[in-house]
């Protein structure tokens, strides 16, 4: 199911901050809707989530 209405200010604040953590500022877009963001949102935390794990051995 989509949401096509605009994303709500929380979801703004929490995607521009994770795009900013995650170094990819082009994420955050001020016109996304509330699905688009949570997209987004879910990317981003992954990414990070990858990032702080520990590092891997061949």
């Amino acid at each position: 199911m989509t949401d096509n209405r605009p994303m709500m200010a929380e979801q703004a604040e929490t995607l521009k901050k994770l795009a900013e953590a995650a170094y990819e500022l082009d994420a955050f877009r001020p016109n996304l809707t509330r699905t688009e963001a949570n997209i987004r949102i879910a990317m981003l935390k992954a990414k990070l989530k990858l990032l702080d794990g520990p590092p891997h051995t061949l």
